[in-house]
């Protein structure tokens, strides 16, 4: 048995709250966030209903399907989120614990970022 400093510890919901906006940027399907977000249909289901009532997402309808499209607000979310992570993830090694994360936060603007 391996121990268990070495297995992936398990996503904060705050980052998968972050990576669903992500991933909903530009406007996406409920499916697409699904997969890129690697959650359960009812899992998916509890998040977008709490960033939608957050208003951190935008539901809306196009040629009769639902799409989700993340808010300036929801977008700063993501960014706050991204330089907490980068906050706690500075100064540690490859081999040591990491903020675990589907989500790169590398296509944010450098000036929202604290990267060294």
């Amino acid at each position: 048995m391996l121990p268990t400093e070495n297995k992936p510890k398990r996503r904060d919901k705050l980052v998968i709250m972050a990576e669903i906006i992500g991933i909903a940027k530009n406007g996406t399907s409920k499916t697409h966030i699904m997969f890129e977000a690697n959650l359960s249909f009812s899992q998916l289901n509890k998040y977008l209903s709490a960033l939608c009532q957050f208003r951190l997402l935008e539901k809306f309808a196009y040629n009769g399907r639902e799409f989700y499209k993340a808010t300036t607000k929801g977008i700063d979310f993501m960014e706050k989120q991204c330089q907490i992570i980068n906050l706690l993830n500075e100064g540690t090694h490859a081999h040591r614990k990491r903020v675990k994360t589907l989500f790169d936060y590398t296509d944010l603007p450098r000036s929202k970022l604290l990267v060294r």
